[in-house]
């Protein structure tokens, strides 16, 4: 299965190991709870989902990568205890708490979360002496005497054999003892991620055009060569930071990330095209609606990958406006539940006005670091709790500017913020809305009723940014398109139906 189906699995194996009954008892005990065992290539977002996982569940998160550990961290030091059998005084070996055990009580001592998953990546692959070790605790989930804690799921990750020459095969004991699943790489899976995620848009065209580079891992006689969602995703990274910086992007930096000279030395020419291209089109003026002829003229006589790189320009460029748009949604929803605390504060006379929005703040700030430390929050918000913070320490130093403000004009005052923040979010939601319009335009314009503006449609439904934004606006455009989408899936559908009865 893909990633994301693996991601599905996992949820739903969540949702039944954290379920409990009317007194509050775990229905499946953790005794029962069958590790998660992912059987995948390297590279291809198996942590990656398990951080998704953890922040959308708002559980706490620990990982380990097995192969950094040895048999006395993994179990814990031994040490001589003293017991007292049938009267006589005995000296028995004994174990210090395990670094792994001791890690998840931390955490819950540190952020108070309860509920979690404990992720051990590696774990076939782990060393001779370490090997009986992991077994034991698929089987038991016991490290030495010291049992995983109620609340927490085991997941656990491994490459097949192929791979990686450590391995360490199973026998049939232990993986009937786990639920295992096998994972595959799948590049339109990823490209939902790469979307998320914000993926640089020469990134996702390239390997849009050329799917066989996205995963790639060959024996070659000066070594390995290889090409992993990983690498793409820190390529992009660095991508992002470079052009910020105003830093050329070559194909040293290439090859430090796509591990096969062929595929590095390709990109590094498409990235650069890719920059042409963006320049030739000036994306900002199709968004705003006023791309001169000229511009509709070479959409029409562009080949295929150049046309592919224009539609997803214009996708990074909304969906870039539109995720900022949902960050700011959460933090006014954030800001308004902090602001109708401090109101209701206010009318009771505890504390004045700036001192309540310090209150709120500190607050936010506490909950914020657990959840960061807990790995339970996803980037997205944690900026939308960031942004909303910094309002509130605004808000604070504008009432305390004011000098002898009663609680009603102290309140006013912060109200007036909080209106005229709502007023520009409204205004920026608007301005992207016409975007979206003038993309589908200028579409219309350049490609007519073709296959590009099925594969608008197709890259805006995946994006995560660009379908809430729409399932939350509107676009008149985008439903009218994605019905003839539905309609060609449809007949497609019908087609593949009907070779297989062989009419």
């Amino acid at each position: 299965m893909n990633i994301k189906e693996a991601k599905t699995q996992i949820t739903n194996a969540m949702d039944a190991y954290f379920e409990k009954d009317d007194l509050g008892t775990y229905i499946i005990p953790v005794e029962r709870q069958r590790p998660i065992f992912m059987m995948g290539p390297p590279g291809i977002g198996k942590t990656a989902i398990m951080e998704q996982v953890a922040a959308e569940k708002g559980v706490a998160l620990i990982s380990y990568s097995m192969t950094h550990h040895t048999r006395q961290s993994a179990i814990g030091l031994p040490f001589i205890s003293h017991k007292t059998y049938g009267g006589k005084e005995y000296d028995v070996s004994e174990y210090t708490m395990s670094e792994i055990i001791a890690s998840v009580y931390d955490m819950m001592e540190e952020t108070g979360m309860k509920e979690g998953i404990l992720f051990l990546d590696e774990i076939n692959c782990v060393s001779e002496t370490l090997a009986p070790v992991m077994l034991q605790f698929l089987q038991y989930k016991v490290f030495g005497r010291h049992r995983v804690p109620e609340g927490w799921v085991v997941v656990t990750a491994g490459n097949p054999p192929e791979y990686n020459n450590s391995v360490h095969e199973f026998d049939v004991v232990t993986w009937d003892r786990l639920k295992r699943i096998d994972v595959e790489p799948d590049f339109e899976t990823w490209k939902e991620y790469a979307f998320k995620k914000g993926i640089h848009p020469s990134v996702i065209t390239y390997l849009e055009i050329r799917k066989g580079d996205f995963y790639r891992i060959e024996t070659t006689v000066d070594g390995k060569s290889f090409v992993t969602a990983r690498g793409w995703s820190d390529l992009s990274d660095m991508i992002h930071l470079y052009e910020r910086k105003g830093i050329k992007v070559d194909q040293k930096l290439v090859a430090q990330y796509v591990q096969n000279s062929k595929i590095a030395k390709e990109f590094a020419v498409y990235y650069d095209l890719f920059n042409k291209y963006k320049a030739d089109y000036q994306i900002e003026s199709i968004l705003d609606g006023t791309a001169r002829d000229s511009v509709v003229g070479r959409a029409i006589s562009a080949k295929l990958d150049e046309r592919l790189a224009l539609i997803s320009m214009l996708i990074d460029a909304v969906s870039n406006e539109m995720k900022d748009i949902g960050i700011t949604e959460k933090m006014m929803d954030e800001y308004m539940k902090a602001l109708v605390q401090v109101r209701t504060a206010l009318m009771s006379g505890r504390a004045g006005c700036a001192e309540l929005l310090a209150e709120q703040a500190g607050y936010k700030n506490e909950r914020l670091e657990a959840a960061k430390t807990a790995g339970s929050i996803s980037e997205d918000d944690i900026r939308a709790s960031r942004l909303c913070i910094a309002a509130l320490e605004e808000q604070r130093a504008a009432v305390m500017n004011k000098a002898n403000l009663g609680p009603e004009s102290a309140f006013k005052l912060i109200k007036e913020d909080f209106d005229k923040r709502t007023k520009e979010l409204k205004k920026k939601a608007k301005q992207a809305g016409k975007w979206l319009e003038n993309v589908f335009a200028f579409c219309e314009k350049a490609f007519g009723e073709g296959n590009e503006l099925l594969i608008l449609v197709t890259d805006l439904t995946a994006n995560s940014h660009t379908s809430r934004f729409i399932s939350r606006y509107g676009s008149d455009a985008y439903f009218k398109h994605n019905k003839q989408l539905l309609f060609f899936e449809r007949q497609k559908e019908i087609l593949t139906d009907l070779e297989l009865l062989d009419l």
